[in-house]
């Protein structure tokens, strides 16, 4: 969402129960402290922005709330639910409604991209191959990739490609939050620009929520509703990108108002200004 039209605090308070409710998380590697009172929200429906200096642990959080990191202290609640307090059972099927998106899209060398997609439909919703790989072309189809695609392996394919069908694979369960690691990482800026749009059309079509770890200012501008800067352990700042900017802090200060920082919001404001108004 450009600075065009800011969500304001009070708008947002307004809102139902966040997707993901993070309150005094503690992320440790033996004496190393990653994170520490760590709190952050994921409201429903909205497209969130991770972002911070190297070793600020965007990703570690990452993989805290989707189950690949045990946390060393706190609480994760998602779509109402305490994860800690749940059986392994319980949380698998927690973790069912969640897609993900690696940042080098972690598709099967082995399987073509029909397969890719459908391995999931068969091994956690139990479907017939067939009908898992009818489901696969149609999904694969919601992101921009024609029908021949289908049958095509990932090492054929371009970076763009690869992130559209990794991007079908972490749709194809229906998820309710979608977690995206570095999503246009790799991709030239017309590929990536085109993955920003395409994230807020099936956002805004399918309802689900983002939390999207990046440092591609283009995106934050482009995609995200809110964002949440980590640093010194913790989230110094989560607002919309026009009040994040504004921080007096120098790691935001360089990053927001360095050239590519301008550069991206000056992008931002000409595409919002050359859309045909509806």
């Amino acid at each position: 969402m450009s600075n065009e039209d800011p969500k304001t605090s009070s708008q947002y308070n307004a809102q139902p129960a966040p997707a993901i409710k993070v309150r005094s998380l503690e992320n440790r590697f033996g004496e190393h402290v990653v994170h520490e009172s760590l709190d952050l929200d994921l409201l429903s429906g909205e497209i969130l922005g991770v972002v911070g200096g190297s070793g600020t642990g965007k990703s570690v959080l990452l993989r805290s709330i989707v189950g690949l990191k045990r946390p060393d202290g706190g609480s994760i609640e998602v779509l109402g639910t305490n994860l800690s307090e749940l059986s392994d059972k319980e949380r698998s099927q927690v973790e069912r409604r969640f897609g993900v998106l690696f940042q080098q899209g972690a598709l099967f060398s082995s399987l073509n991209l029909q397969e890719n997609v459908a391995l999931p439909l068969i091994e956690h919703a139990k479907l017939a191959r067939e009908d898992a790989e009818r489901i696969a072309r149609v999904k694969l189809s919601l992101v921009g990739l024609e029908p021949e695609a289908a049958l095509q392996y990932p090492d054929s394919l371009s970076g763009g490609m690869i992130k559209r069908a990794a991007l079908a694979r972490a749709l194809a369960l229906d998820p309710d939050i979608l977690f995206l690691d570095e999503p246009t990482a790799g991709l030239d800026p017309i590929g990536a620009a085109a993955f920003d749009q395409l994230l807020v059309t099936l956002r805004d079509a399918l309802g689900f929520s983002v939390f999207l770890v990046t440092h591609d200012l283009d995106t934050l501008y482009a995609a995200c509703d809110r964002v949440a800067v980590l640093s010194q352990k913790r989230v110094l700042v989560v607002d919309t990108i026009g009040n994040v900017a504004q921080t007096d802090d120098e790691w935001i200060q360089d990053y927001f108002h360095g050239p590519r920082g301008r550069a991206a919001e000056q992008s931002a404001a000409t595409f919002s200004t050359s859309k045909p108004k509806e």
